[in-house]
């Protein structure tokens, strides 16, 4: 019974602490997709009162809330989604620069807020006493949010139909190579099945692919924290 208690307890504690910056790097991507499309001539986004960063304007069941406490309970990061802003592409001034620009706003967003947070990271390192209570729980809410803006950012840009890197590749292409690019989409879920039965296997496709997101969190938190005089 207080064993069970205890792991009731850990997950609470485990959501609490990564709710806060899962919530920002879902709502900031999606604000991002509307905020650019807006600027290339679509305002659907604004129209729907999608250009806010209020969550509740973003969130979908599944993906912003059953999803990630599952993650939670059976083990994983906090992990999600957020109810994608809806794009008009005929409304775009131009349409190929548009689309690349619109589709590449949601990642860049997450780098950015992610660099942020681990600049406030070091900030925190330096100002706040070790022996302060809040220190290590504003440590790990701002780690939490470092890789979880950069896995976002690394993992929509895979060139995978409807992922945004396969719709920045899209708009380079033409005709018959954008036709064939384009019904990738059709086998997308096969592939993620399939990596996700590999990693039940011990072959961490996934893994491998966001390694380099997780290698750059941890750079850039050691690079601020070297800026600011803080050895690790």
């Amino acid at each position: 019974m207080n064993r069970g208690m205890q792991n009731f307890s850990q997950i609470i504690f485990n959501i609490a602490q990564s709710m806060p910056g899962f919530l920002l790097a879902i709502v900031v991507h999606e604000w991002a997709h509307g905020f650019v499309a807006n600027y290339w001539g679509d305002p659907t986004a604004k129209n729907q009162g999608r250009l806010t960063l209020n969550p509740l304007a973003h969130y979908d069941l599944f993906g912003t809330i059953l999803f990630p406490i599952l993650s939670v309970i059976t083990g994983f990061a906090l992990i999600g989604w957020a109810k994608p802003v809806p794009i008009e592409t005929r409304n775009f001034r131009k349409f190929r620069p548009g689309l690349f620009w619109v589709s590449f706003a949601g990642p860049l967003a997450n780098l950015i807020l992610g660099t942020l947070c681990a600049l406030l990271i070091a900030i925190v390192t330096v100002t706040v006493p070790m022996q302060s209570p809040y220190f290590s729980i504003f440590r790990s809410m701002l780690a939490y949010s470092v890789f979880i803006n950069y896995i976002l950012a690394f993992f929509n840009l895979i060139p995978l139909p409807p992922l945004d890197g396969a719709r920045m590749v899209s708009s380079f292409l033409k005709g018959k190579m954008l036709y064939q690019f384009d019904s990738l989409a059709a086998y997308t879920p096969m592939i993620f099945l399939a990596i996700l039965a590999l990693s039940f296997v011990g072959i961490s496709v996934l893994g491998f692919i966001l390694a380099p997101a997780q290698w750059l969190g941890s750079s850039m938190i050691q690079i601020f924290l070297s800026l600011f005089g803080v050895m690790s």
